[in-house]
């Protein structure tokens, strides 16, 4: 059998791969459930602590405004009362513009930028979010509470509905932090979510073109196709007097926010836009009584504070799955679209949030205003950016948001009267435009073609289906890549970087040597049952080819095949009896196993299975230099047989 039936003998200064200590299951079975469910270890800053500074500590962790709180200052007041007013002016004609889009009374997007903010400000960990109602939330409700129940026929029904989603929108979210789930939402990449959500900005500007056109009857329908069928059909029916007063807001809008991007320190004006239209537009119908020449507007607006929904919430079928099933949907998306937000914007100013927390403050401030006339919120990219450019200090700047959206209810109302509709599309068209993140798309297209083909995937599911769809076939995608790299993991042949001993990726490092007798291949992942057979067929690939290369340049004949375990994280019985089939056709092909680098769970689990007895310890090495060592010294102490016997193909064995 040439060199391989040859040990290599030990020497005094050779490192051996040790077996770690056994370790008791349950305190295996703790850490893995810490590692898994408690990776940020919460509890670490209670270590040593006195009694009262344990109970101060957990009053801060549940209850994050007794954080900053106690010092808070009059400077940090000053820079959250200007933020607040700030995100102010944009709410208040954001949170009406996305109530119509949810098909909801333009009230309760008052509502919702009230009592949502003032909880979020108790509860929750970010300094920058500003709380509101978000445009691809409103139209996820309408899209599905639509097809159950027709706004227009039942509205009340409709309302109760979109109550009810909200309520179980925020039990889902504060179940899945309570229980440390948090780590469900990262099933939606970042290649996902610029997808789906600059599908579903593409899909809130296509509806916004019934206000911009002044239609009356428009398709409930989302996809592109329904959209433009619908428009083009109506041509007769387009109002210029609408499409003038949309075009030129939403010009007003685009450039206001273009000159904004272009020099920062004027923040405030893009913020101020939408309020400045609401007003401008406000103005020109009443002095023009355009209402009575097709331009329809919001008109009477109850004054007054959210009042009590507790009894609305419908808790009994035949709605009740449809209410569920909105909820858990748009309570996923808001939560990946606030927690992803507030991450951005707290690595600016190098503080940390929990993700867990966030999740169960967005949850309670949903139940909060469920019970309170609010649909869902979240912490939108729009308004947090205002906050942020502002200068905001703390979560108070949402209270001051609140406060200042409270006096409108109260005072204020009757001003939205004469507030034409297509001012607030042009809003809305305004603020979906910077969602449409095309250079993040041509990044994703320069850096990973298949993140790029889920980002299109989850665009055009949205675009040319409908959001849902859209959403399924994003997450279908995160998931199927994920199985990918899990069951098709790399194989990487690996090479000597001259005069080192540092062995690298023969295509990343093309200067780098092959061994002469020697195979060299790294397994870039855990091995599984899932890819057991997969590496096996591969690595038998790897051996054929290097066999051939070897027969047809005339050199050593394969004698060793090294495998470095270092990128092997974990494996189970499947991968063992791999590498013990492995062994045993490379024994009859006249072909010597040896094992580099093993990690230490990979370790024990090879010593349980006796598969380190069966192979032999001197046959695994600390590290690819002192197995390929260990083989050159065989290669060069015992001459190998340059006329080996062609041994039997593979996949005969």
């Amino acid at each position: 059998m040439g060199n391989a039936d040859y040990v290599y003998p030990s020497k005094e200064n050779a490192h051996h791969v040790a077996v770690p200590p056994p370790q008791p299951f349950f305190k295996s079975l703790k850490y893995n459930l810490k590692e898994t469910f408690f990776p940020d270890d919460p509890l670490r800053q209670f270590k040593n602590q006195p009694t009262f500074k344990k109970f101060i500590l957990g009053l801060q962790y549940l209850l994050p405004i007794f954080e900053w709180a106690p010092r808070y200052s009059f400077q940090f007041l000053k820079a959250d009362v200007i933020a607040g007013i700030t995100i102010a002016s944009l709410a208040i004609p954001q949170g009406i513009s996305y109530a119509k889009l949810a098909n909801l009374p333009p009230i309760l997007g008052l509502y919702s930028s009230f009592i949502p903010p003032l909880v979020y400000a108790m509860l929750g960990s970010s300094k920058d979010l500003a709380v509101g109602t978000v445009a691809v939330a409103s139209l996820l409700i309408s899209s599905m509470l639509g097809k159950e129940v027709n706004a227009t026929e039942n509205p009340q029904l409709y309302l109760h509905l979109a109550f009810t989603a909200t309520f179980f929108a925020g039990v889902f979210q504060a179940s899945l932090g309570l229980l440390r789930l948090g780590f469900i939402v990262d099933f939606l990449s970042h290649a996902t979510i610029v997808g789906f959500m600059g599908g579903a900005a593409t899909v809130v500007c296509l509806q916004q073109l019934k206000g911009i056109l002044g239609l009356h009857h428009f398709t409930h329908s989302t996809d592109i196709i329904s959209v433009m069928r619908s428009i083009f059909t109506q041509t007769n029916k387009w109002r210029w007097e609408s499409t003038v007063l949309g075009c030129c807001f939403l010009f007003f809008l685009l450039t206001t926010r273009y000159f904004s991007k272009k020099k920062p320190k004027f923040f405030w004006i893009s913020a101020m836009a939408p309020l400045t239209s609401v007003i401008l537009g406000s103005i020109l119908v009443y002095l023009t009584h355009a209402e009575r020449h097709g331009v329809e507007v919001i008109g009477q607006l109850k004054k007054g504070l959210n009042p009590p929904s507790v009894a609305d919430l419908v808790l009994e079928s035949p709605h009740l799955t449809a209410a569920i099933k909105t909820g858990i949907i748009t309570g996923v998306i808001a939560l990946a679209e606030g927690i992803a937000v507030g991450r951005s914007f707290a690595m600016f100013k190098n503080y940390h949030i929990d993700g867990n927390k966030e999740m169960i403050a967005f949850g309670l401030m949903n139940i909060a205003g469920s019970c309170t006339s609010c649909y869902l919120t979240t912490g939108p990219f729009s308004r947090t950016a205002v906050n942020f450019n502002a200068g905001c200090k703390t979560g108070m700047s949402n209270v001051v948001m609140a406060v200042a959206v409270m006096i409108t209810l109260l005072f204020l109302t009757p001003l939205f009267h004469y507030t034409p509709l297509v001012v607030l599309s042009a809003i809305i068209m305004a603020a979906m435009l910077g969602l449409i993140d095309y250079e993040a798309a041509i990044h994703l297209w320069k850096v990973d073609k298949f993140d790029f083909l889920v980002c299109m995937g989850a665009y055009i599911g949205v675009v040319f289906v409908n959001i849902e769809v859209g959403l399924v076939v994003a997450v279908s995608f995160s998931l199927l890549r994920v199985l990918l790299f899990v069951a098709r993991p790399r194989t990487i042949l690996l090479g000597n970087i001259p005069n080192s001993e540092i062995y690298r990726n023969i295509e990343q490092y093309p200067n780098a040597n092959s061994i002469p007798g020697i195979l060299i291949l790294e397994i870039d992942a855990p091995i599984y049952f899932a890819n057991s057979s997969y590496l096996r067929e591969r690595i038998s690939r790897w051996v054929d080819e290097e066999e051939e290369r070897l027969r047809s340049s005339g050199e050593f004949t394969l004698q060793y095949v090294i495998l470095n375990m270092g990128g092997v994280g974990n494996i189970d019985t499947s991968g063992i009896s791999m590498l013990a089939e492995i062994k045993n056709v490379f024994e009859r092909r006249a072909l010597k196993l040896v094992l580099a680098n093993p990690g230490a769970e990979v370790t024990k689990k090879l010593d349980k299975s006796k598969f380190m007895e069966n192979i032999g310890q001197e046959w695994i090495y600390l590290t690819v230099g002192e197995a390929v060592e260990a083989c050159n010294f065989m290669l060069h102490t015992y001459k190998p047989d340059p006329k080996k016997e062609e041994s039997e193909p593979w996949n005969n064995v």
